[in-house]
């Protein structure tokens, strides 16, 4: 198999041995981690204790997850707060959880011009840079911004042939307020998010792009879809993984999101953040588990698998 259809088969086998189709995301506060973690009440200490601290809160809870979910997303934004140390922390997450068995999403939604973008990708989805002699884990996928078009879009797919991994572009949000702007429709009648799935899907249709499970490598970010539009998309792009924000603490019910799954369960990634990670902090956890967060965190990830396999099986 060459290395550049891997990751779109990969995801398919791991999916279909987890059982479910939840990737748990992390997005790691430190005035949020487990008492025993920040040290008190408080983060203790300055940035590089907080960094240890938020590196260790995440280590445990993917180890916790990995043999529950096919993949973790890693959202870069909380760990770039504490510039340089915090990107070496991203890196040495990516690695950690890839030796836990997961599959890795790097939540960074770069995106630019041409030139720019190629520069983007080489420094999330290559492992090394002859230029440079720098080594590390990257991703096994990322997210990208699509907002430059075609030209914005193919560096990152052209960087994830040559790695054998994965670009999934942002085509629909999940926050509220992104209606005014991505449900804009032109003269034709098309919603904004509508004329840049079809751009993602021409790239992701690419021949060479397609793996023996029958996905692309290119995938989209689709969140806050109706029912109706969900299943057109997943009708319209049967080749592609869609990585599906807002279950959980965003309040987009299990029903909606799988309608982007295949009869066989494969083709979407359901992504739920803070409703888990952070699930002791639920009254309900907490009542039951008392101190145990990572009880906590465990339990919450076995409901939300049984909440999306209910919904999978009433579709």
């Amino acid at each position: 198999m060459e290395p550049r259809v891997r990751f779109a088969d990969r995801l398919c086998d791991a999916v279909k041995r987890k059982g479910t189709c939840l990737v748990v995301g992390l997005d790691p506060v430190a005035e949020r981690l487990p008492v025993e973690l920040r040290g008190g009440s408080q983060p203790a200490g300055g940035g590089a204790c907080r960094i240890d601290a938020i590196l260790e809160f995440c280590t445990q809870t993917a180890e916790l997850v990995a043999p529950m979910v096919p993949a973790v997303k890693i959202n870069i934004a909380f760990f770039e707060r504490y510039l340089a140390a915090g990107i070496d922390a991203y890196f040495e997450l990516v690695g950690r959880a890839k030796r836990f068995g997961l599959e890795v999403i790097g939540d960074v939604k770069r995106g630019d011009i041409g030139h720019t973008a190629a520069m983007y990708a080489a420094a999330h989805l290559a492992d090394g840079d002859s230029t440079t002699g720098v080594r590390r884990y990257v991703p096994d996928a990322v997210t990208v911004n699509g907002f430059a078009g075609m030209e914005g879009i193919l560096p990152f797919a052209e960087a994830a042939d040559r790695e054998g991994r994965g670009v999934f572009v942002w085509v629909r949000a999940s926050n509220p307020t992104a209606a005014e702007i991505q449900d804009f429709a032109g003269g034709d009648g098309r919603m904004m998010h509508e004329v840049l799935a079809d751009v993602v899907g021409r790239v992701a249709r690419q021949p060479a792009r397609i793996g023996d499970s029958g996905y692309s490598s290119v995938g989209m970010v689709a969140g806050g879809l109706s029912a109706e539009k969900a299943l057109e998309f997943r009708a319209r792009y049967d080749h592609v993984w869609f990585l599906v924000p807002g279950y959980g603490r965003q309040g987009c019910a299990a029903a909606d999101c799988v309608k982007l799954c295949k009869a066989d369960g494969t083709g979407a990634l359901i992504n739920a953040s803070r409703s888990i990670i952070y699930a002791f902090e639920t009254p309900s956890y907490a009542e039951r588990f008392g101190g145990d967060w990572k009880a906590a965190v465990e339990q919450a990830v076995v409901d939300a698998r049984a909440d999306l396999a209910r919904a999978a099986g009433e579709k």
